[in-house]
């Protein structure tokens, strides 16, 4: 009798496993691999090396970028005071024209433009990462804002600027500062046409990329 209940134990828990296993549909799968992968890349890229010490900063300046681009100009006030890390490096990359030629990769309308990849599509860097630091503000229209993947202190030097209000987005990726002048600009840039991005995850990669000529950095 002990024997048989063991057995009808063995067997159901063997189903269980099976039920469970036969749960998880292969688009499933497929995005936890996904998600697997990204977290390895994510932490690969945590322990870029870390950018030589020292500001570009002046106490008690002020800081504004001007974004030269193909479909025209965006002026941003940098938050210097609250983000002083971030716009450090923004400022070191775009006076060291970093930015120069690259492209605004990634457009989603109604959501927002993002830039700041040499490469071009979303994988590239400057070869090491900042860390993420406190920050005020809603990620609302024309806000800028250091892009990252989900790991912490993964920002480098691509960004994004918002198209529209969004108050459900995380508040994981910092806000270093805002559209002044050249909404027009973004608007023009939102509404370029897109085509599926190589992940087939969305609609977000420009049929004909706008380019970011340069970056002018103010100080005053």
């Amino acid at each position: 009798m002990k024997s048989l209940l063991a057995g009808f134990l063995i067997v159901f828990a063997l189903g269980l496993v099976a039920l469970m296993t036969m749960s998880s549909s292969p688009k499933e799968s497929k995005q936890m691999n996904q998600d697997l992968n990204q977290q390895n890349k994510q932490g690969a890229s945590a322990q870029a090396p870390k950018p030589t010490k020292g500001s570009e900063l002046v106490a008690g300046k002020s800081y504004t970028a001007i974004i030269h681009t193909g479909a025209g100009d965006m002026t941003v006030a940098l938050n210097a005071q609250t983000t002083p890390i971030t716009v450090n490096n923004f400022v070191t990359l775009a006076r060291k024209g970093f930015y120069n030629k690259t492209i605004f990769h990634r457009v989603i309308k109604g959501f927002m433009i993002q830039g700041g990849d040499p490469q071009g599509d979303g994988t590239g860097g400057p070869g090491y990462t900042i860390e993420d630091e406190l920050f005020e503000g809603e990620y609302t229209r024309g806000t800028i804002a250091m892009a990252r993947t989900m790991a912490p202190n993964s920002a480098g030097s691509q960004f994004f600027i918002v198209h529209q209000d969004n108050m459900t987005l995380p508040k994981d990726y910092v806000i270093f500062g805002k559209l002044t002048a050249g909404l027009e600009t973004l608007d023009a840039i939102a509404n370029t046409p897109t085509t599926m991005n190589a992940q087939g995850t969305e609609e977000s990669t420009p049929v004909e990329p706008v380019t970011i000529t340069s970056i002018d950095i103010l100080e005053e």
